[in-house]
């Protein structure tokens, strides 16, 4: 990258940049100068050659690193992963897959996309794609995908190896492919609803919109949307949700910042869901565009907010090409809940410290002891209906808290999950065995009204496995370990037999939060005083 092209992506992002440090100071004609002089100088006199476009990225990742935790460099390949999970979709052929001994295993075929047209199925190994050998060579499962997306409508062959068949090869023509944001909805009880959300996008309020509908057909009366571990997305797929639940004319989210003004987002009417009973349930990786969706519901008394005090993001990023096709993601505003809540924690002790903060939480108990949170007055707020009290800057509190359970993962069960022993085994399980568990089992239904059993050859095999791992167990701690196993077993195979859906639907069964919010919905008024 020349010094000039250097010079002028600096000061387009200087430019931008004015205004996100502090009030009283702003970029002049000197500071850009500096910023091209320093290149100059270096250009012109430094003893060795230099990497341009290196340094360039370490300069301005460092300049916004003086701002706030959020306000990042993007490179190119960055965007467009984000915009993939901004905007729901991606150009490809549609299938899940996994790295299984060198060799990449299809786990599933997404429905209606063009790998399941042509033919493929869960459990095809690729050996070829594009003319590229990726079997047992080291391949990863990003060198893959780089292979496999391509531009819609463009071509690829693909050759796979199916069990008991020799090679056969596949030309597949790429198409948009859906991402996702809502994994799974189903009847959790005959009259409660279940919807988990992974990320806040574009798509999501088309497809909450087509879960809902799909839940009232069955007999929804009330609902649980379950916000853990989503880290945001798109604020307005989250006043999207909020709009659905409210009547008309009520404030959803306000911005204030010093370059933009400030703007209410207010409902609409028509909600599709304006009656029934809501659970939110998150815990402490709910963020950013999860805390505006439970903040929301939670000011208006419109939802009981059930788990562990969320992340803490209450800033607003607006991103800004860059020359090159790299982007500067820039905060421009706070947001505040309609109470007036804004729930950004502190940044001031630096960005490290900022990160270490859920670390930090566990270490002094307020994951596990409600009672080792601490909130000033001067965060404490009313909410709009029934005038209960909430409290902004550091997350959402719940209203029913649950602590973490630290006693339920053995050391041996986490040494066991991190050696990724017990997802391969399941899989290569699956693989073998597919079609005759499928003959008896069909669908996800039969699979729990039948209760099927963790075969005793399986759970052998991944004690066995995990040995060669380097997760070793005496017989006591296999003992000890052994019932969570085999039920995180069951949840894999549920979800690898079928769809990743029905890992929750087994899941959620021994999730903690999940059965508080199921215990609240059943006395729900008590909740709401």
């Amino acid at each position: 990258m020349s010094i000039k092209r250097i010079y002028l992506l600096l000061t387009v992002l200087a430019l931008m940049s004015a205004g996100t440090i502090k009030a009283q100071h702003n970029f002049g004609k000197t500071e850009i100068q500096k910023i091209g002089q320093i290149f100059s100088l270096l250009n012109d006199f430094y003893v060795d050659t230099i990497n341009g476009n290196q340094l360039t990225e370490t300069a301005i990742r460092q300049m916004l690193s003086q701002l706030d935790p959020h306000s990042v460099y993007l490179t190119r390949e960055e965007v467009q992963k984000s915009n993939e999970t901004i905007t729901g979709n991606f150009d490809g052929i549609g299938i899940q897959y996994q790295m299984l001994h060198d060799t990449i295993t299809i786990i599933q075929t997404i429905s209606g996309c063009p790998a399941e047209m042509v033919g493929m199925r869960a459990g095809d190994k690729i050996l070829n794609v594009g003319g590229v050998n990726v079997a047992g060579n080291k391949s990863t499962t990003a060198d893959i995908a780089k292979l496999i997306r391509g531009p819609r409508g463009s071509k690829v062959t693909v050759t796979v190896l199916r069990k008991g068949e020799k090679p056969r090869e596949y030309i597949v023509t790429r198409d948009k492919i859906p991402v996702n944001s809502v994994d799974v909805a189903y009847m959790i009880t005959p009259t409660t609803g279940y919807i988990k959300i992974n990320t806040f996008a574009l798509t999501t309020k088309d497809e909450f919109n087509t879960a809902l509908a799909k839940l009232k057909k069955q007999g929804m009366k009330e609902l649980i949307i379950d916000l853990q571990n989503n880290g945001g997305g798109a604020m307005t797929a989250a006043t999207d949700l909020s709009d659905m639940m409210l009547g008309d004319g009520h404030i959803l989210v306000s911005m204030k910042g010093l370059h933009v003004p400030s703007v209410g987002t207010y409902s609409t009417p028509g909600g599709q869901f304006l009656d029934g009973n809501v659970v939110i349930l998150v815990d402490d990786y709910s963020a950013s565009a999860s805390e505006i969706l439970a903040g929301t519901l939670q000011d208006y008394d419109r939802a009981v907010v059930v788990g562990r005090r969320t992340f803490g993001k209450g800033l607003v990023q607006r991103q800004y090409p860059l020359v090159d096709g790299s982007a500067a993601r820039i905060t421009v505003a706070r947001y505040y809940t309609p109470s007036g809540r804004n729930i950004q924690k502190s940044y001031e002790e630096g960005t490290e410290k900022y990160h270490q903060d859920i670390a930090n939480r566990l270490k002094h108990g307020e994951l596990q002891n409600v009672d080792s949170i601490n909130f000033p007055d001067s965060l404490k707020f009313k909410t709009l209906r029934l005038g209960r009290t909430v409290y902004g800057g550091g997350g959402i509190m719940p209203d029913v808290f649950v602590p973490l359970d630290t006693t339920r993962f053995t050391p041996y069960y986490r040494n066991l999950i991190a050696k990724g022993t017990l997802n391969t085994v399941v899989m290569e399980y699956i693989e073998k065995n597919r079609k005759s568990i499928l003959s008896s089992y069909p669908t996800y239904e039969a699979f729990e009204k039948n209760n099927y059993v963790v075969p005793t050859q399986l759970m052998q095999q991944i004690r066995k496995s995990g040995e060669a791992d380097g997760a070793k167990c005496t017989d006591a701690e296999w003992k000890e370990a052994e019932d969570e196993i085999r039920f995180s077993a069951l949840a894999l195979m549920a979800g690898k037999l079928y769809d990743s859906g029905c890992y929750y639907r087994v899941s959620n069964q021994r999730n903690p939060i999940v059965l508080k919010g199921l215990e609240v919905m059943k006395n729900y008024d008590k909740y709401l005083k």
